[in-house]
């Protein structure tokens, strides 16, 4: 299966035109963002866990990174309520569980494939930075390498920049609203931006907290 799987193209997905998909696994379904592969795919996908779902016990070849969007996501390791952020790389294992119930943005087969880095973050309690470049932008870093960069970012009511996505880009809205010049996107709306893109971002009259990924997709263009 593919689906947005040409990277040389801007995409954008609006979760309420995004219709949710029965998975395989009992009580869990899915709103897919793009994909390159069947049930093992290189893939970002909103998941949510019915009450008392879970998947098997499983082992994480390509990785998997993770924001819980609602309720409380489970596994050995622990419980994970909204805002945090969980990144599982090659070679993990774990059994995924929600007693509560729990909506995920999840992305698998994106890693490098020597990271070996746990993390997890309360992105409740990150502590951000202003940047001093972008007026009304405060940002945290949630991981860095050499590949990529990923931040958590809070703008301010009407705050509008350039971006400059260079090697690729990636959006999330967390929370609030904003537009990119032709559409206003609110939570849970998605956009990826190809290597080269420009465009203006602007937060609505509430602002916005975004989930931005950058430097990425330069590899899925070039190959």
């Amino acid at each position: 299966m593919e689906l947005n799987a040409d990277f040389t193209q801007p995409v954008r997905v609006l979760d309420a035109d995004n219709p949710w998909r029965a998975s395989p696994s009992a009580g869990v379904e899915r709103k897919m963002l793009d994909r390159i592969g069947d049930e093992v795919a290189r893939a970002t996908t909103i998941v949510r866990f019915a009450p008392g779902s879970a998947f098997a016990p499983h082992t994480h070849d390509g990785g998997e990174e993770y924001i819980v969007l609602e309720g409380v996501f489970q596994d050995e390791a622990g419980d994970f309520p909204v805002g945090t952020y969980v990144r599982n790389p090659p070679t993990s294992r774990h059994t995924p569980s929600s007693a509560p119930g729990a909506t995920i943005f999840v992305k698998l087969w994106q890693f490098d494939p020597e990271d070996r880095h746990h993390v997890r973050i309360d992105m409740n309690t990150a502590e951000t930075t202003v940047d001093p470049a972008r007026d009304g932008v405060s940002t945290a870093t949630l991981f860095e390498d050499t590949n990529e960069l990923v931040a958590f970012e809070v703008w301010a009511a009407g705050a509008s920049h350039a971006l400059d996505a260079k090697d690729g880009a990636e959006v999330l809205v967390l929370d609030g609203s904003l537009s990119d010049g032709d559409a206003t996107m609110g939570t849970r709306d998605w956009l990826r931006f190809p290597p080269g893109s420009k465009a203006t971002l602007k937060a609505g009259s509430e602002g916005a907290q975004l989930w931005v990924k950058t430097g990425h997709l330069r590899q899925m263009v070039d190959g």
